[in-house]
């Protein structure tokens, strides 16, 4: 039985934050969602509205948000290339003044904290697979520097709320992550790659189809965060989230041309820039820290993925 809990979840209503906040509702705990709905959709939470305890709020975190809570969870931030890079200042407003702000409130209130950071704190890296002492290989004026450094700069604004004032924090490095209630136009492989296949579109690998990524199915992340949330207070990471098993861009197309049975060709368009070839997490701190390893297959989260997308926009 859990201890009903005040909890604050900033970007509630995007992908991640809105299984989070159902998990969390099944859980007992009072929800406030916080978003200002840039990224995200009001769909994604609809469901949710009907609980006595789920609150919605409309707010923008580079303003200071000034409520009562027992934890928070920092998740706001567009995360696709094709969001955070349409609007690139405030990509690092959200991350910089939006940790701050949100720090400042953990601060005041004594609340423990947790900080959606990412793997592309590592960059395009030189070290395969990426454990969390590793520095990172990043540009720091690319096309991806808003959200790279973004994110960078407030996991070094956690630490050091930490160490000068022993706030208890969370920071989780998030690798990709997949599943039902994506945005269908966010510019992800995943999503991109569906909604291709269903409309028997050519599926557009950019560059070779050589480059790696690891997909973990959204139920596994958010168990993953929960568990660290609940973990010691000496335990404050960064800890990598993700699934450790690998596979090539084009692996991922030809699975899912096969599981929609569509009748969609690959099509390549040039490497952006500073686009990273391979992306692999190292879990062993989560799994010796959390006892925590994805359980679920990339063909089940697949499947499941794609019966969302067809109920939702074909």
């Amino acid at each position: 039985m859990h201890l009903r809990k005040r909890v604050v979840v900033t970007g509630g209503a995007g992908f991640l934050g809105s299984h989070l906040c159902e998990r969390l509702i099944a859980q007992g705990h009072e929800v406030l969602c916080v978003d200002n709905f840039f990224s995200s959709a009001r769909d994604n939470i609809t469901h949710l509205m009907d609980y006595r305890s789920f609150e919605l709020l409309r707010h923008d975190i580079t303003f200071p948000l000034y409520v009562e809570a027992d934890e928070i969870y920092n998740l706001a931030c567009p995360a696709s290339p094709v969001h955070y890079q349409h609007d690139p200042v405030q990509t690092i407003k959200t991350c910089v003044h939006g940790a701050l702000n949100m720090l400042g409130l953990a601060k005041r209130l004594k609340a423990r904290i947790y900080q959606a950071s990412t793997s592309e704190v590592y960059g395009d890296p030189l070290v395969h697979p990426q454990s969390e002492d590793y520095w990172g290989h990043v540009n720091p004026n690319g096309l991806r520097s808003c959200y790279d450094e973004g994110k960078r700069c407030a996991e070094a604004l956690f630490f050091a709320y930490h160490r000068q004032g022993g706030l208890p924090i969370k920071v989780g490095r998030i690798f990709n992550t997949y599943g039902p209630r994506m945005h269908p136009n966010d510019g992800r492989v995943v999503s991109n790659f569906i909604v291709q296949a269903l409309n028997d579109r050519s599926l557009t690998i950019h560059g070779n189809g050589s480059q790696t990524r690891s997909f973990c199915y959204v139920d596994d992340l958010v168990e993953c965060i929960l568990r660290f949330m609940a973990s010691p207070d000496d335990f404050v990471g960064p800890v990598n989230m993700g699934n450790p098993d690998e596979f090539t861009i084009k692996e991922l197309a030809e699975k899912i041309v096969n599981f929609t049975g569509s009748r969609s060709r690959i099509e390549y368009r040039p490497l952006p820039d500073d686009d990273p070839k391979q992306r692999r997490p190292d879990i062993t701190l989560a799994r010796e820290k959390l006892d925590w390893v994805p359980s679920v297959p990339l063909a089940d989260g697949l499947k499941k993925t794609i019966e969302y997308f067809k109920a939702f926009c074909c």
